[in-house]
């Protein structure tokens, strides 16, 4: 069965601890984003909801042949069952046996317990409402699809009948908008089997639209076999008909009207037939498979290098029509939870690493609810990754969205992060953006990529040239690496290493899809070897004069950073801060690697002297004066700060100069250039080694205070409040000893079991109280991504950037006084 399949493959990986508010169901995209709030009550407790908590319809029941019992499941049919004064049946409810979930499967299970007229000893038949959105890190092909699946697995001795509906909310925001429906059926090949679709719309759609963050444009796919019954009309007659007879009519209200005018629902509905084929050692299994897909072309418009361009889906370029595309996608159910499985499984492994066992539960929770804020778009040619900065403002492709975010895509397939980066650096590059820093967005709103000619974005000029530099080595050094032990992510190496030279293609093309073990619609390797080299070096060399046009304002402005916002512009502006000031520092050392990617040797020595001199005057500048801790601004004496752009020293490697692991890494860097400026020690005296670019002093402090600052449920962002983000605090205890990153990250796993929060993971909430919203609702961002940064660092410079920081678990050396023997 395709579903057992899944579970017994996927058994370790679904054995969650954690009680989240809210769970994934199916969440693919910024419009196809279903989730169940209040999950820590039986799912009929609650309607589920799209991210933004706006409730939608979708209902799921079951009946017993036999019986007058009605079961909802999820959401709350019951609401029109108890509406029918003339009911044949009761309203009862399962038992529930509760949630289980990894990176791309929720699961609820109930018991449903055996009719009167059966033997006493007969036992329930044990259900489980599966949702898979695979993350399929091997084949972007598969994750381009903007579909989920949902299984319906029973196990039993008695027959039992499936309801499953939903309504217009999936299709519009506005519940008074008009919508249009239809039955599609379709042959499966040549075979007897076929599928039937409920395809709905809004009758008149709204190009590149929302409202209160849905989409108004697209037609949503509802897909079962062909052997469903189905049935379209009022939910107050269609729900109350199930209960009574257990089966649908196969008829279609054609009355098209409002959302919530006779509120039309869309049904299918099913019997299981487990008694014929039961006994009493060996209950009888069966299961159904949905798919969901919300199907848009275009999906946005972006000021391309050509002019404002409507974009295409990337799924359009192998798929000549939808028909195939969703055959594809529901055939391909096997394989896309194998895959899934595969990279649930690897994840818990490498999550186990870190020191808390909880970790596990909560970056599985972190990773559809990253990509369910993206949408494959461009061509093979040239791939691109649309982001939504979903909840907090709804910005197009915000960097400082995407740097939070950028260790999952490390881990998972760093080729998605170049397409994340990619229209940013063809906008830019084609002179359409007229400030000489990066931009913050490509848009004002999503999906209109329509950019900033008047340069008037919001202003966080050190923030995001920073934050693209770091990317960009990153990414640089994901490329480079000499096996499949050293790769930055464990499917890099994977597929061949055969390298497109064509000037007019991406060095990240889309064009060598391949078959591998019987599976179609892989992605080739990502870098390695030689391969690895040429990639690096064609994607740095086309947009070179942009990487150094970022790096020259940071060189000018970002050792004592004048009035303005950081990534954090919740908290407001201010200057000289610490935290900002050593990311562009950061920023420019990252430029001096770049650099060498194409043999620029003197931009290389350039960088690097100007970054170590700026580090070493920042550590005077930026460390309170008792030596403790960072301090929030470098003028705010008493102040203190979550350090974490300290994360991309050692993601970078920088930490590893002077250190043996620098000499084994497979990333050879030029570590001998001298800085312009002289140190202040004698310069007649051979200069002492030095460990690593940020002191190693500085790990140590920051390590130590922020054990002592640590709140119930976490570390604070800084010293002005006791509110956290969750991205941040991954990035800080990354580069922490393992002692304090545990403690924190267990702080962490209580906050998502208490929080009062109710909408989908929140990276913003309250260390203190309730672990509530600090007045501003961050919900369903990206920016969780940052929960990964631990296990992109465990894997980062050949696997060697975890040793580097060995000396955070060493015993503080303390001074033994050695009395003497004095002869009187």
């Amino acid at each position: 069965m395709r579903w057992l399949i899944l579970v017994v493959v996927a058994g370790s990986t679904l054995a969650s601890k954690l009680t989240p508010p809210v769970l994934p169901l199916i969440v693919r995209n910024p419009y196809l984003s279903t989730w169940l709030g209040d999950a820590r009550q039986p799912p009929w407790h609650e309607w589920p909801m799209f991210w933004t908590g706006e409730r939608i319809g979708f209902s799921i029941m079951a009946s017993v042949p036999g019986s007058d019992k009605v079961y909802p499941l999820l959401g709350r049919p019951q609401d029109s069952l108890s509406l029918d004064t003339h009911a044949e049946y009761n309203i009862s409810f399962p038992v529930y046996l509760g949630a289980q979930f990894d990176a791309s499967t929720t699961n609820f299970t109930y018991s449903i317990p055996a009719p009167q007229s059966l033997s006493k000893s007969t036992k329930p038949v044990e259900l489980t409402l599966s949702f898979l959105s695979p993350i399929t890190p091997t084949s972007t092909l598969r994750q381009s699809i903007p579909a989920s699946y949902m299984t319906v697995h029973v196990k039993g001795s008695f027959n039992i009948n499936l309801y499953v509906d939903l309504n217009g909310q999936w299709v519009s925001g506005n519940r008074g908008s008009q919508i249009m429906w239809e039955l599609a059926h379709q042959q499966l090949g040549k075979s007897d089997k076929g599928l039937k679709t409920w395809q709905i719309r809004r009758e008149t759609e709204l190009l590149l639209s929302e409202e209160r963050d849905q989409a108004e444009w697209g037609t949503l796919h509802f897909t079962g076999p062909s052997d469903l019954r189905h049935e379209a009309g009022t939910s107050g007659i269609v729900r109350p008909r199930f209960a009574r007879t257990g089966t649908l009519q196969n008829e279609i209200d054609d009355n098209f009207r409002g959302i919530m005018e006779d509120e039309p629902i869309f049904a299918f509905s099913k019997s299981f037939q487990l008694n014929s084929s039961s006994s009493a050692s060996t209950p009888a299994t069966d299961d159904v498979v949905f798919s969901f897909a919300l199907i848009q072309n275009p999906v946005a418009q972006f000021a391309s290098a050509r002019g404002l361009t409507f974009m295409r889906p990337l799924w359009a370029s192998w798929f000549s029509s939808v028909k195939d595309l969703l055959d594809f996608h529901y055939l391909d159910y096997d394989t896309a939870a194998s895959l899934a499985t595969n990279y649930s499984a690897q994840l818990a492994i490498d999550a186990y690493k870190s020191g808390s066992d909880d970790y596990v539960d909560i970056v599985a929770l972190t990773t559809r609810q990253v990509m369910g804020a993206t949408v494959f778009s461009g061509t093979p040619d040239d791939p691109m990754l649309f982001l939504k900065e979903i909840s907090s403002s709804g910005n197009f492709q915000t960097i400082d969205m995407i740097f939070p975010s950028f260790p999952f895509f490390l881990y998972t397939n760093p080729r998605w992060l170049a397409y994340l980066l990619e229209p940013l650096i063809e906008h830019m590059l084609s002179g359409q953006y007229p400030n000489k820093y990066a931009m913050h967005d490509l848009g004002y709103h999503f999906p209109n990529a329509t950019g900033h000619a008047d340069g008037r974005d919001e202003y966080m000029p050190v923030e995001e040239c920073g934050n693209i530099l770091i990317m960009g080595l990153a990414l640089v050094n994901s490329l480079i690496y000499d096996s499949g032990a050293a790769a930055g992510s464990v499917w890099s190496n994977l597929g061949s290493s055969h390298f497109d030279p064509n000037p007019a293609t991406s060095a990240f093309s889309l064009n060598n899809l391949e078959t591998r073990n019987g599976v179609y619609g892989l992605d080739d390797s990502w870098g390695g070897s030689t391969k690895g080299l040429k990639q690096a070096k064609k994607w740095v060399a086309k947009s070179y004069r942009l990487w150094k046009q970022w790096t020259s304002y940071l060189i000018e402005f970002s050792l004592r950073p004048h009035f303005q916002l950081s990534t954090d512009d919740f908290a407001g502006p201010l200057q000289l801060q610490t935290n900002l000031a050593l990311k562009g520092i950061l920023g420019i050392k990252a430029m001096s690697q770049i650099s060498e990617t194409v043999d620029n040797k003197e931009d290389l020595k350039y960088y690097k002297n100007i970054s170590e001199t700026y580090v070493s005057k920042w550590e005077e500048y930026g460390i309170s004066r008792d030596g403790s801790h960072a301090k929030l601004a470098y003028d705010w004496y008493g102040s203190w700060t979550m350090l974490y752009n300290l994360y991309a020293d050692s993601l970078l490697c920088f930490h590893l100069e002077g250190t043996s692991s620098a000499t084994s890494s497979p990333i050879k860097r030029n570590s001998q250039q001298k800085p312009l400026t002289p140190s202040d020690s004698n310069p007649h005296e051979p200069p002492s080694p030095k460990t690593g670019f940020v002191p190693r002093n500085v790990y140590k402090i920051q390590s130590t205070w922020y054990d002592a600052v640590r709140q119930t449920y976490g570390l604070p962002l800084d010293s002005r409040h006791l509110y956290t983000k969750s991205d941040w605090e991954s990035f800080a205890t990354a580069v922490t000893s393992k002692t304090v990153r545990s403690d924190i990250l267990q702080s962490v796993a209580k906050w998502v079991n208490e929080t009062t929060t109710d909408r989908p993971f929140t990276d913003l909430y309250e260390t203190e109280g309730t672990g509530g919203w600090p007045g501003t609702h961050f919900l369903a961002r990206p920016a969780t991504g940052g929960h990964f940064a631990f296990l992109t660092l465990d894997k980062a410079c050949g696997g060697k950037a975890m040793d580097g920081l060995a000396f955070l678990d060493e015993p503080e050396e303390k001074e033994v006084e050695e009395s003497e023997n004095v002869e009187l």
